[in-house]
């Protein structure tokens, strides 16, 4: 996926919440409101004329994102009554508490509840998925039901859209790609004898989640909103999804209107995070719709659907990284005893290519290379990295030259002569200077690896304790 980089100054929005899912879609927003903070900080003291102009600017970057005008207008006056109070104007870091400020009533337009699926007792769970035709609701099934068997579950999908050509079809791709059971009657063309029939065999097969993935319009009728009615009433779902196409912004939040006023519905989850959108749709939503965003989308892999947290969202907009996610991103991606065997490697300076090259492909299991970095606080608007953006490319070419070693070569990279490093490099589709370069760079890498005595690995050696600690800590700081 191609960034638009904060440089380029863009009108795109933030990024996979994480392909950058929410960094990359609040981009310019992020921009433009650190650009604010900057010019506060710059200030000794705090006046009203300096935090109205902060709020003038504040104000355009909202609307430049597409969120409602009615919850800027909002927003806007809630954070002047608070910044104009005379604890603030008198502060020693007036700065901090206007960031402090936007922040939380940024994480207020959120509502309270966190991401995800509501608490319930009922076996098995329904999961009703709604929306538009386009938005996303087929792959949303498939990448729910990823997720929920990440957690121990084990959910059923099934289709009752009878109408669009191929949709019963494409979901049973989309399970099979998962690895989930797809409820497919071949003869059952009645949607809603299709939703009480995979209610059915769950309960026979021990399935405890039931996914419908409903039928969509490219516009709002009768004939679906009666039909999803009736299949409302057959299965009594806990949980009511709205699928939004975030890159149809504001219109995406009048239909979640219309499908909340006339069915009800939980939540919404937010799909296409990595396109073109400018963010406002996301602002937007818990304050008009009135239900909160239960999970977000960001790329077309299975893996990239995630609970909406509402503060590490702001948190990265604002230019305060995202810690705990990519914590997390990382224990996904690491297996604790081939951390243990790196970081004992490490220990006894016996790290090589092929512990390297094995390092490279855990370090994309965690994702782009931009997003990972937007994670990081502060680092998300750095100008060097506006301009010298990471080069996914550059981590397939070191790869493909390790591939290109014999066994003996990636152990002993010291034994690689002249000869040997023409061959690695006609191999690899590279250049000798490729290879001499990458020897370089590797023995300085064990040097610096040895002075560190093995603390940690390149993608995160240690214990999940450990980690669990760290993210316990971040926590509690927050």
């Amino acid at each position: 996926m191609r960034r638009r980089w904060p440089a380029a100054r863009s009108a795109t929005g933030l990024g996979d919440p994480y392909k950058i899912g929410i960094s990359e879609m609040f981009d310019s927003l992020s921009t433009r409101l650190q650009d604010v903070f900057k010019s506060l900080r710059g200030e000794a003291r705090l006046t009203p004329e300096n935090v109205e102009a902060a709020l003038r600017e504040i104000r355009l970057a909202l609307l430049e994102a597409d969120v409602n005008f009615k919850v800027v207008k909002a927003f806007i006056d809630r954070v002047r009554d608070r910044a104009m109070g005379q604890d603030v104007l008198r502060s020693l870091s007036p700065s901090q508490q206007v960031v402090k400020i936007v922040r939380d009533e940024m994480i207020a337009l959120f509502g309270d509840a966190e991401g995800g699926l509501r608490p319930t007792s009922k076996r098995p769970r329904v999961v009703l998925l709604l929306g538009l035709q386009g938005a996303g609701k087929t792959t949303t099934a498939g990448k729910l039901g990823k997720w929920l068997a990440k957690q121990g579950r084990h959910p059923l999908l099934v289709s009752t859209d009878v109408k669009r050509p191929a949709a019963i079809q494409q979901l049973n791709v989309v399970g099979q790609k998962a690895a989930l059971r797809v409820f497919d009657p071949p003869a059952q063309l009645d949607p809603v004898q299709r939703a009480k029939g995979a209610l059915g065999e769950a309960g026979n097969l021990g399935f405890d989640v039931v996914i419908v993935d409903s039928a969509g319009r490219l516009h709002i009728d009768d004939e679906l909103m009666t039909e999803l009615v009736e299949i409302k009433d057959a299965t009594y779902p806990s949980d009511l999804l709205y699928v939004a196409d975030s890159m149809t912004g504001q219109d995406a939040i009048k239909s979640a209107g219309e499908f909340n006023r006339r069915i009800g519905i939980t939540g919404v989850v937010l799909t296409k995070l990595d396109g073109d959108a400018r963010g406002g749709a996301a602002l937007s939503v818990v304050s008009v719709v009135g239900v909160p965003i239960a999970f977000v989308g960001s790329g077309e892999r299975l893996e990239d659907f995630e609970p909406f947290h509402p503060e590490r969202v702001v948190s990265r907009v604002l230019g305060m990284g995202d810690v705990l996610s990519l914590i997390e991103r990382a224990e996904a991606a690491i297996d604790e005893g081939d951390a243990e065997r790196l970081e004992e490697k490490i220990r006894s300076n016996e790290f090589t290519l092929e512990d390297f090259r094995d390092q490279l492909k855990t370090i994309r299991k965690m994702g782009p290379l931009e997003q990972i970095i937007g994670m990081l606080p502060g680092m998300g608007n750095i100008k060097a990295l506006a301009e010298n953006k990471p080069d996914e490319k550059q981590i397939s070419r070191i790869e493909a030259i390790i591939s290109s070693m014999t066994p003996d070569e990636r152990r002993r990279q010291h034994i690689i002569n002249g000869s040997r490093r023409k061959r690695i490099a006609k191999g690899s589709g590279t250049s000798v200077e490729d290879v001499n370069r990458l020897l370089k760079q590797f023995v300085q890498m064990q040097k610096m690896l040895k002075s560190l005595g093995g603390m940690t690995g390149l993608a995160g050696g240690g214990s999940k304790k450990a980690r669990r600690r760290a993210m316990q800590m971040l926590r509690s700081r927050g």
